[in-house]
């Protein structure tokens, strides 16, 4: 069982000459230096509450800026609320909209069961997030999970009840709907209907774990065992994933020696990169070399292992792993979760080889992690990101 409630958000009070706009952003760790040098030239953006540390790595400045936000009266602070989170986008040609509600989470131990993680995560950005969590006091980025969902009738009340708060549409084309609801009666009925469901953790693995580090910090503290969190129902026609292609920058392996070790590890097909691109599917996954040449891969056998049927993770360990070396430092890795993108790289030699995945598929997810398997960090790319701003939890 989760334990997932109403909150009394921290929402932006939106003054004269400004919008909704001026506050929110993609998630911290999708920003590039520009974009951030926009946001941040925005005083009261969200960014310069998350991204803003002090020389020693902390964030006091950050927190006095947050205090003088509500002293001010640039946030305001709602009665105990849920919220929805729309986002109708395109992708493939086709128009979706993914519906979140924003609640807060208690956090546990996922060896309860009922928090269930998918991807390994890195200890130095949690080192960060916990500091920022030690000196704001407060949940400024939402993380995002996945649960079976609240049934048709408790979906309808939902929509009769939201009350639209912001509109905004971002460069992407991508338009965001933040709605609020305050209802006394739906609101108890949704935790509820909570109670007996789990929670897969879509995105935000570091910001969970540092949560649940945090509460352990703070044991006395019933506000602090809590986490901002953004739940879709696992049915939702809009919940899309993108894969995350493995860009390989190889140092002194070369690529007709890393070509002949990995035809020992795995079947090769050699095709063109229209082919490639076309037959993906029926791969387990492809790869192109910086000479321009193409291939499609899959597993000799998966030696009784499950998870060699992810392709990330036969991925990482044969090819990452047991031919470039990268856990040993011998090669470096880098992440592109858009194709066109891979491939205007390759084409430029910039790396020297990568490798192209196809779109996981969340059933695998669910059974995968049901088990207790972690897969290969970025295995998924949940399309798009949740933005922050729209509304923060403060542990008071």
């Amino acid at each position: 069982m989760v334990t997932f409630l109403p909150f009394k958000g921290y929402r932006p009070n939106i003054r004269a000459g400004e919008t909704i706009a001026d506050r929110v952003s993609p998630p911290y760790d999708v920003i590039g230096e520009e974009e951030l040098r926009q946001l941040q030239s925005k005083r009261e953006n969200v960014t310069n509450l998350t991204l803003s540390p002090d020389a020693d790595k902390r964030y006091t400045q950050a927190r006095k800026r947050l205090d003088e936000m509500i002293a001010d009266g640039s946030l305001k602070q709602d009665e105990p609320s849920y919220y929805i989170y729309d986002q109708t986008f395109s992708d493939g040609g086709k128009t979706y909209t993914r519906r979140g509600l924003v609640g807060i989470l208690r956090t546990e131990e996922y060896s309860e069961g009922n928090i269930i993680p998918h991807e390994e995560t890195f200890s130095k950005v949690k080192a960060d997030r916990l500091n920022l969590l030690r000196d704001m006091e407060t949940h400024l980025e939402s993380i995002f999970g996945i649960f079976p969902g609240l049934g048709k009738e408790l979906d309808r009340k939902v929509d009769d009840s939201a009350r639209l708060l912001y509109r905004y549409v971002d460069g992407n084309g991508v338009e965001h709907r933040y709605s609020r609801i305050c209802d006394e009666g739906l609101c108890k009925e949704i935790s509820e209907k909570l109670r007996d469901q789990k929670m897969l953790i879509a995105d935000g693995h570091h910001r969970y774990e540092t949560a649940l580090n945090y509460a352990k910090e703070n044991p006395d503290s019933e506000a602090k065992q809590f986490v901002l969190c953004t739940m879709v129902s696992q049915d939702d026609a809009g919940l899309v994933i993108w894969p995350t292609h493995r860009l390989i920058d190889a140092g002194d392996i070369g690529e007709t020696s890393a070509i002949k070790k990995i035809g020992k590890a795995m079947t090769m097909t050699e095709v063109t990169e229209e082919e490639m691109e076309s037959r993906l599917k029926e791969h387990l996954f492809g790869m192109m070399f910086r000479s321009g040449r193409c291939f499609l891969l899959d597993n000799t056998s998966d030696d009784g292992n499950v998870m060699m049927k992810l392709d990330t993770y036969a991925a990482q360990q044969k090819i990452l792993y047991g031919v470039y070396k990268s856990d040993e430092g011998k090669s470096k890795i880098s992440y592109d979760a858009e194709l066109e993108s891979v491939k205007k790289a390759m084409a430029e030699k910039k790396h020297d080889a990568a490798i192209v995945l196809n779109a996981p598929c969340l059933q695998t997810i669910w059974d995968l992690a049901g088990q207790g398997k972690r897969m290969p960090k970025k295995t998924t790319f949940f399309f798009p990101k949740i933005w922050s701003g729209w509304v923060f939890y403060r542990m008071e």
